[in-house]
């Protein structure tokens, strides 16, 4: 029972606090490691009670798969404690990995665990001021608690209704330059091409006309949030003060970042005429340059990692499985003609931005199952919490602590054969009525969120995929291509290890295109 009741390890205090690090020679450096690495796999090995599996070992070589490869580790670790939730050390902090329903009402029901805790230090990635050394407002209060404590309400400020409809327009003729650029025809890469087309809407959504419409600033920006995934790499997560590359480069392209954006909010703060853009309604709002700067961050990055892939799998499922793909393209045709007129000879993107945003919303059953299925089959990584309030009790013996964190796997559900037969085969008739897979157990689609956590970037999210797929599937025929032009002989698959975005793995796989209509 030693690793349940030891402290973590002494390379690991070692490790966490360089201000310790003494003079000694490189020889006693070495042996003082050694001696450190044997005691501590004697005294914090792998142990189980009855409710919780301890994982034993150095946190920081236990954990270091976690941050590698996490979807295996949790995936092993699970099969190595038989099905018991295991709890494990990163650094000094503990760690439980929950599964099963009733963990999964705890997780996402509870008031005090906290979302944002738990991905800043246990996921990375993500762009924050304090990185450069922002930390305050010019009234003095601290950005990031500024930015992280109001940020839905900012967010929900940006995709009212009323804004979104109003620029649909815009976010059409920003597809519409887009893919005009693929020709007549020819063969685009979706997780580039499609996934750009994604890209250039949340920022439209995001910041202004001006960045949005340019193309060098934008393609900085999205180079740069590259950069920034790159640079969570184990040893940033791990040791986050250890001045290495990764750390280097996160900075680097924090700063580049923060210039960009502040280059654009300044600007606008200094329009003579304010607009309806989101930086303008942020500066009408009182915002610092710092908390506005600090929201854009965050809605792109969010924008980055999640709905652009969403758009490029969809059409991927969409290519495999012809009669689905039928069937959403014959609604798309439906909606234009009952909503725009069909003798137009306008552009397809005009005409498109005349259907209301209700009809887009409600009058694509067949799409919306189609995205729900594709985010069931590929967000399937893990969901992190930090408790911040007083102990939570996960069942009768088990209790996380104040500060500790809890992690559950989507997987757990959205790959679960007793919920979802067949889990891994595209079927978006699942959910149908008759079927109802989504509904066995409480929190059984976890896609869009679920209690104290639902996504608040839903509408827009699913607005911005059904944008691209209609300017696309109206616009061009398309198929499935490997390389050399053939059907592929085998489909890339999601990417479980990727802790940011479920890219694809296998050989390439492209969209062979041809244009149909303008």
């Amino acid at each position: 029972m030693a690793a349940a009741n030891a402290s973590f390890s002494p390379l690991a205090q070692f490790l966490a606090n360089p201000s310790e690090w003494t003079s000694n020679t490189p020889l006693q450096a070495i042996f003082g490691a050694v001696a450190v690495i044997l005691l501590s796999t004697l005294l914090l090995r792998s142990s189980s009670n009855e409710k919780v599996y301890e994982l034993g070992g150095i946190p920081i070589v236990t954990a270091w798969t976690f941050f590698t490869r996490r979807y295996d580790f949790i995936q092993d670790r699970f099969k190595e404690s038989k099905g018991k939730m295991f709890r494990f050390r990163v650094l000094q902090h503990r760690v439980l990995s929950m599964a099963g329903e009733t963990s999964r009402k705890v997780f996402f029901n509870e008031p005090g665990l906290s979302m944002t805790e738990g991905y800043r230090i246990l996921m990375g990635g993500a762009p924050e001021l304090k990185d450069i050394k922002v930390q305050t407002t010019s009234d003095g209060e601290d950005v990031q608690s500024d930015v992280d404590e109001g940020f839905i309400k900012r967010l929900l400020s940006l995709v009212r209704k009323d804004r979104i409809a109003d620029t649909l327009p815009a976010l059409l003729d920003d597809l519409d330059v887009r893919v005009s650029g693929w020709g007549a025809e020819g063969k685009i890469n979706p997780f580039k091409d499609v996934y750009d087309l994604v890209f250039q809407m949340t920022i439209r959504m995001a910041t202004c006309q001006e960045l949005a419409e340019d193309r060098e600033a934008m393609d900085l920006i999205s180079k740069t949030y590259w950069t920034l995934e790159q640079s969570a790499t184990p040893v940033s997560l791990l040791l986050p003060w250890f001045p290495g590359p990764a750390k280097k480069a996160k900075e680097k392209a924090t700063t580049a970042l923060y210039t960009m954006f502040l280059k654009f909010v300044e600007r606008r703060r200094n329009a003579a005429t304010p607009s309806t853009d989101p930086i303008d309604i942020l500066i009408a709002q009182g915002h610092s340059d710092q908390t506005i700067i600090g929201t854009i961050m965050g809605i792109v990055f969010a924008g980055v990692i999640n709905t652009g892939m969403n758009a490029c799998w969809t059409l991927l499922y969409l290519g495999s499985n012809p009669t689905w793909k039928k069937r959403v393209t014959d609604e798309y045709k439906t909606l234009v003609e009952k909503h725009t007129d069909t003798l137009s000879t306008e552009p397809l993107h005009k005409r498109l931005a005349t259907i209301p945003l209700n009809a887009w919303e409600d009058e694509l059953p067949t799409l919306d199952l189609v995205i729900r299925e594709t985010l069931r089959l590929t967000l399937t990584g893990s969901a992190i919490r930090r408790n911040l309030h007083q102990n939570v009790k996960v069942e009768d013996d088990i209790v996380v602590k104040t500060g500790e964190f809890m992690t559950y796997q989507l997987a757990d559900v959205h790959l679960n054969p007793s919920i979802y037969p067949e889990p891994l085969k595209f079927d978006p008739e699942r959910y149908l009525e008759g079927r109802e897979e989504d509904r066995k157990e409480t929190f059984a689609y976890l896609g869009w969120g679920v209690g104290r956590h639902p996504c608040a970037g839903m509408k827009i999210a699913k607005l911005e995929v059904k944008l691209a797929l209609a300017l696309i599937l109206l616009g061009f025929e398309y198929e499935l291509v490997d390389g050399s032009g053939k059907y592929p002989k085998a489909l890339p698959v999601p990417d479980r290890n990727d802790i940011q975005q479920a890219r694809p793995l296998g050989e390439p796989c492209y969209l062979k295109v041809k244009r149909v209509m303008e």
